[in-house]
């Protein structure tokens, strides 16, 4: 069966037709990748063809701009009308006062200005409790001062007593649905995996984030480009990339999953990464799969000592303490950045971490990440490398990494199959462990036991990889302190399952 059919047959409506080559139509909507393909999903037929005047239509109703958010306000404050409109939605619960309030982080709709009543929040809280940040459709009204009748007196009065300004006019959420448009089953994604030889899924992989698999040279180039999805589908693993300009690290990491957090330049404080104490809400690293500091060379932080020391409890543990605060997350951490030529061109082997801001020059932390992607195996992005033909989903192909992060099964059988030296530095064993984990639901999601996995892809595809990852951590770590100075990585071998 040709691979396009056999694509499409096994994935039946989680395929859109892609043609990023020849159009620029969605750039110049600026829509992350998994809201285009939801759009390709609703609008193409069976043929890949679809309207572009309908779907411009739904894209000016329904997916609003920063610049429309006065004329929405209007629209709900002034003229007393309700609107519905696809954003991202965070929740938080007032503890002392037991208010529900939700915001509009793309819009700068503060917690402070909106209400959820009693009545919505029984209805939508199952989906709004999944995250911080959900994407659906919401539909806005406004609550006036004037509007607390005596139907909602007492509920409010019981509820939000407590709540200085609880009937102030402010903007309430009136339905919510999930941005997601069907449930996704692993059971069939894991079945369909077994139709495809590993050349052919990784073709599939690199569709499915946007990416033309013809357009890459090699098999090293295609394997480099998607491990910068490992931390999309294992929990706490922790990255660092630097590469070239160009090679499309800020698009696969802020475009392509609607579960990661792309930060890009500035300042980056504790309070915004784990716990504001003033605002009494957790940050970035609690409500995604990953955060990314991207360009971070261009990154500064607010106080260094408070945010190394966070960042290696953290790392370390996945908890973290800031005041009488205790919390815990499961989102890993990617630095991103570019390289110098002359540092490149010495493939991992001079001193690259010099690259990094002063925060992350100390060995302990460093030693917290778990593997070093060489991002000059990858390409610059040019047209060859657009997708363009059929592929699978974004949208559901990031759902489904994101399910997969909870499935213990990977790890069990990684835990099975590795042979760990004995005296082997706990943290070096947990890297690789982890990586070669993260491999494996990617590369390889059909694999429910050990027998399923011959010991030839497992050490080529998974374990030899994840090794060559931490064993350049492990030489920068040489060359930034004399402590780790020629101490290399234990030679970790397969245990043959019969």
């Amino acid at each position: 069966m040709e691979y396009t059919e056999k694509l499409r047959d096994c994935f039946d409506e989680m395929v859109v037709y892609k043609d990023l080559k020849r159009t620029n139509f969605f750039s110049t909507l600026s829509l992350p990748a998994f809201m285009r393909d939801w759009l390709l999903k609703k609008f193409e037929d069976e043929d890949g063809n679809f309207d572009k005047d309908d779907m411009v239509r739904f894209v000016k109703k329904f997916i609003p701009r920063k610049d429309d958010w006065n004329a929405i306000k209007n629209k709900i404050v002034i003229e007393g009308d309700t609107v519905k409109f696809l954003a991202k939605v965070s929740i938080n619960i007032d503890i002392k006062t037991g208010e529900v309030s939700f915001s509009l982080p793309d819009f700068g709709l503060p917690f402070k200005e909106t209400i959820i009543e009693n009545s919505v929040w029984d209805q939508c809280k199952d989906d709004l409790v999944k995250g911080q940040d959900i994407w659906g459709m919401v539909e806005l009204g406004y609550r006036s001062p004037d509007d607390y009748d005596i139907e909602f007196e007492y509920e409010y009065e019981r509820r939000y007593s407590k709540a200085k300004n609880s009937k102030d006019g402010k903007i309430k959420l009136v339905s919510f649905k999930n941005f997601c448009p069907y449930n996704i089953n692993l059971d069939e994604y894991k079945d369909a995996r077994k139709e495809f030889s590993t050349d052919e899924w990784l073709n599939v992989i690199l569709g499915a984030v946007d990416y033309n698999a013809a357009g890459y040279s090699d098999e090293e180039e295609k394997l480099t480009m998607v491990t910068r999805l490992l931390p999309f589908v294992e929990k706490r693993l922790n990255l660092i990339e630097l590469a070239p300009k160009g090679t499309g690290k800020s698009y696969l990491f802020g475009n392509i999953s609607r579960y990661g957090w792309l930060s890009s330049g500035g300042v980056m404080s504790r309070a915004k990464m784990f716990y504001d104490q003033t605002k009494r809400r957790e940050g970035l690293i609690c409500g995604c799969d990953f955060v990314t500091l991207d360009e971070v060379q261009t990154i500064s932080f607010a106080d260094t000592d408070e945010m190394r020391a966070a960042l290696k409890g953290y790392l370390e543990q996945g908890n973290f303490t800031v005041g009488d605060y205790k919390g815990v997350a499961d989102a890993g951490m990617v630095l991103c950045g570019n390289i110098r030529k002359e540092i490149m061109d010495r493939d991992g082997y001079s001193n690259m971490f010099v690259e990094l801001p002063i925060v992350f020059h100390e060995s302990a932390l460093i030693e917290r990440f778990h593997g070093f992607i060489k991002g000059w195996n990858i390409p610059r992005m040019n047209d060859d490398l657009k997708v363009s033909g059929w592929a699978l989903n974004s949208e559901y192909f990031c759902s489904i990494m994101h399910e997969l992060r909870s499935d213990m099964t990977y790890r069990s059988i990684v835990d099975e199959l590795i042979i760990v030296p004995d005296g082997a530095d706990t943290r070096d064993t947990e890297a690789v462990k982890r990586i070669a984990t993260a491999y494996l639901k990617l590369l390889f999601p059909h694999v429910q036991n050990t027998s399923d996995i011959s010991v030839r892809e497992f050490e080529r595809y998974c374990l030899r990889r994840a090794t060559r990852m931490r064993d350049t951590i492990k030489y920068q770590l040489g060359l930034l302190d004399v402590e780790y100075a020629g101490k290399e990585l234990p030679a970790f071998e397969i245990r043959e399952v019969g």
